[in-house]
């Protein structure tokens, strides 16, 4: 990725945050305890999630060192592993006297003067393999779009596809042999077509043109499936070929262990 390219993906990261704030930055007491469709996590804790991890993210590109020994640390710690999943703070804890808002804006602020610092080729350590730079930035984009769909659809709103889904739309086709690796699965010799339709009636495509599986349809849909937050039968989606049909099933843009699609109907399309 050139420098113009990562910079322009920095400005997506902005953006996508920047909207995210606008949507929960006067939300009332009630409103921040809305439940997301998310079992067990309100609207409060899907922003404290992403402070979270805007805060190991800071940690990673600032301290990498630093950052491996906690981990370490941390993942050594099965009870401490365990309640942090379920709570999606990752074994952060908001400091004293801060909104939960106000330590995302400040983690996610540090964090994109970080990213400013680095070539986008540049590697930094995160819960699974170092990745680049680039990656690193184009997984926050995705990571804000998903929880921040969870919080619009918790509050009933709606927001307008971008051209911005391309990053989670990406991440959602690389991560093909991630979703196989996390479940002990061998990922199948055969090669998927993704083709799909941007928000502006632009064509994106992954796979070579002659495969014979193929998942195919909106763009919007594909990132909504690749991030779990809708069943593949609540979508428009059309997958033909074995391979093509076992992967959607399991389709996982996101790091953590493996965990399955919301039943079918539970989410309302907006």
């Amino acid at each position: 990725m050139d420098q113009a390219a990562y910079d322009a993906l920095l400005q997506d990261l902005t953006d996508e945050q920047e909207e995210l704030d606008d949507v929960i930055a006067d939300l009332d007491d009630d409103g921040w305890a809305t439940p997301t469709p998310a079992t067990g996590w309100d609207v409060h804790d899907q922003i404290a999630h992403l402070a979270a991890t805007e805060e190991w993210a800071r940690r990673s590109l600032e301290d990498p060192d630093g950052f491996r020994a906690e981990l370490a640390e941390y993942a050594a710690d099965p009870e401490r592993r365990d309640a942090g999943i379920r709570d999606g703070r990752i074994g952060r804890t908001k400091p004293d006297g801060v909104t939960t808002l106000d330590w995302w804006r400040e983690n996610r602020r540090a964090t994109g003067d970080a990213l400013r610092e680095r070539a986008p080729s540049d590697r930094t350590p995160w819960f699974g393999p170092d990745m680049s730079v680039a990656s690193f930035a184009t997984a926050r984009v995705m990571e804000t779009w998903a929880h921040g769909q969870d919080v619009v659809d918790a509050l009933g709103r709606s927001r307008a596809p971008t051209a911005r889904l391309r990053h989670v739309a990406e991440i959602g086709v690389r991560a093909r042999p991630f979703a196989y690796g996390a479940r002990g699965l061998d990922l199948p010799d055969r090669e998927v077509r993704v083709e799909l339709v941007a928000p502006d009636g632009a064509r994106w495509a992954w796979g070579p043109e002659d495969a014979t599986d193929t998942i195919r349809g909106d763009a919007l849909d594909w990132c909504l499936v690749a991030t779990q937050r809708r069943n593949p039968a609540d979508t428009t989606l059309a997958v033909a070929g074995d391979a093509a049909e076992q992967w959607i099933g399991i389709v996982q843009a996101f790091a953590g262990p493996p965990t399955e699609h919301r039943a079918p109907g539970s989410v309302p399309r907006r």
